[in-house]
């Protein structure tokens, strides 16, 4: 017996262009005389769909799009993740469809509400057990999350199951494969049946769904791993009712797996929302390298605009790096000086600022003005040609507040929100291992907005070491300050950055969204309030 894991890239909404997809890898599973294919968790609607569920049009096009499906399964059985709408209820579902009929259905039992998903807001849960029978051969059903409760592993198994079916929407973050992995090997082994898992693969909005589906077998071996990040069609052997062993796909090298959904978040989030092009400012600085170098990776260089706004404060090798990278990655380049801009605005506000006579100061004000020229000529160009800004701060600056409202946050996508600087750094070594397009000079200098003369970023701030390892124990980990403290960072270092994130909570807010690669992320599971007088203390 053969089965394909039909490892696809499905879009919210798009009920016409997910069922093409699934018929089509239906049909190529079928030209591989394979007997089974599996989807992801809810392929048909994409995941998730959110509100969408709660519109009748949504609802009716959807049974629409399965009953058409349903009839063009033919030759072959089809495993199906949809949304189910009976009697004004909604479930999680997965079909069995063989020759044109539904031959069995599952409702997903342990729904997920986490920082992320509320499934229970919007689906019953199911109560029953499923198997079905396959050539020969016991296949139980289990959604996602279904997994986490032994009691449902056990119950397939105990219904003569030998083998068990896991489609997931899971999304990426960094080292959850690893965690993966360890939680469906540990449930095979106890239950002693494989497990095949399929997993969707794609951006939606903030997240990216990594793929990377798998197989381990009843003793809880990897033996199948198929790559990240692209969809698949994979194959797998049955015999003597077991899965054989097949390839196994190193998915554990983490710079890759990030530098990977990034690229695939830009690409998913500019494609499906229709936009042709982007644009962004670059600096000669390593965000904005970065933040190229993804650009261009995803899209390809002539859908990407890198502009370069200088003052009389960026130096030369500014100027020079912006454009070595520009001419390394072929994209259209061009530059805007902003010294105009700036002194005629300043001179407006002469009198408000009470400047001596032909003298202006360089502040945080007069900082954060040069940001919002920036910003403002970028918006400029977005409206004039239609293409979306891509903004450069990463999530050492969204924690601290070292980016402007309205100048360098000002844009559509925000690349690195989930990124810390320290990573910044070995992502551009990573891509600079494929391909020698980073300048060496823009990853050895020291960081700097050069808004003012001879500025670095640790005039006012600890090593960026120091502020992510922070940033990682608070954030990520929910260490305590004395915890954090315990582990050896300065106590006044700890205070310090704890008490910018609350600080800057209000202007975080009125960031764009960005592309998710932590288990903590400051998007919809983070909810921090911006009014409050609580200050966590150590």
């Amino acid at each position: 017996m053969r089965i394909a894991i039909a490892q696809i890239n499905c879009t919210v909404g798009d009920l016409t262009g997910n069922a093409k997809k699934i018929l089509d890898f239906t049909n190529q599973a079928k030209n591989k005389d394979t007997a089974l294919v599996i989807t992801p968790e809810l392929a048909l609607s994409g995941y998730p769909p959110e509100d969408l569920l709660l519109l009748d049009g949504f609802r009716l096009a959807c049974i629409k799009a399965f009953d058409n499906l349903v009839k063009e399964i033919n030759g072959i059985s089809l495993l199906l993740g949809h949304p189910y709408f009976i009697n004004n209820r909604i479930y999680n579902a997965a079909s069995l469809i063989c020759d044109g009929k539904v031959v069995a259905t599952y409702f997903k039992n342990n729904l997920l509400n986490d920082n992320w998903f509320t499934e229970s807001y919007y689906f019953e849960a199911g109560l029953d057990s499923c198997v079905f029978t396959s050539e020969g051969i016991k296949f139980g059903i289990n959604i996602s999350t279904d997994i986490l409760q032994e009691i449902n592993t056990v119950a397939v198994k105990r219904e003569g199951a030998e083998a068990l079916i896991l489609l997931c929407a899971s999304p990426y973050h960094v080292n959850k494969q690893a965690i993966l992995h360890n939680l469906i090997c540990q449930r095979a082994h106890k239950i002693g049946i494989p497990i095949i898992c399929v997993n969707l693969v794609g951006g939606q909005d903030e997240l990216v769904f990594d793929g990377a589906s798998f197989v381990v077998n009843f003793k809880g071996d990897l033996i199948h791993q198929f790559d990240g990040f692209i969809e698949t069609l994979g194959l797998i052997e049955f015999q003597g009712g077991l899965p054989m062993k097949g390839l196994v796909t190193n998915t554990d090298i983490q710079e890759e797996n990030i530098y990977r959904a990034l690229c695939l978040g830009v690409k998913d989030y500019i494609n499906k929302n229709d936009f042709t092009n982007v644009i962004l400012g670059i600096s000669g600085g390593i965000d904005s390298a970065l933040t190229l170098a993804i650009a261009v990776d995803a899209l390809g260089s002539d859908r990407v605009w890198a502009v370069m706004m200088p003052s009389e404060y960026t130096a030369s090798i500014s100027l020079q790096d912006s454009r070595a990278i520009s001419k390394a990655l072929g994209v259209n380049y061009s530059e805007f000086s902003i010294n105009t801009m700036f002194d005629q605005l300043l001179n407006s506000l002469v009198n408000k600022f009470q400047w001596p006579q032909d003298q202006h100061e360089i502040g945080v004000t007069e900082e954060n003005i040069q940001a919002r020229i920036r910003g403002t000529i970028l918006m400029a160009l977005s409206n004039k040609y239609g293409a979306i800004v891509l903004t450069t701060s990463n999530k050492s600056e969204m924690v601290t507040g070292y980016s402007t409202l309205y100048g360098d946050m000002a844009g559509g996508l925000a690349v690195l929100k989930d990124v810390s600087k320290s990573m910044v750094y070995k992502l551009c070594n990573y891509r600079n291992s494929l391909s020698m397009v980073i300048p060496e000079r823009i990853i050895q200098r020291a960081p700097s907005a050069e808004l003012r003369p001879n500025q670095i970023d640790q005039d006012n701030l600890p090593p960026y070491n120091i502020i992510d390892g922070i940033i990682e124990e608070y954030i990520e980990n929910g260490k305590s300050l004395y915890e954090i403290v315990d582990m050896g960072y300065p106590k006044a270092d700890v205070r310090h950055i704890v008490s910018l994130l609350c600080k800057n909570e209000y202007k975080r807010r009125q960031s764009p969204l960005g592309i998710c690669i932590t288990k903590q992320s400051f998007s919809k599971g983070w909810r921090y309030p911006i009014t409050s007088k609580y200050k966590d203390t150590v």
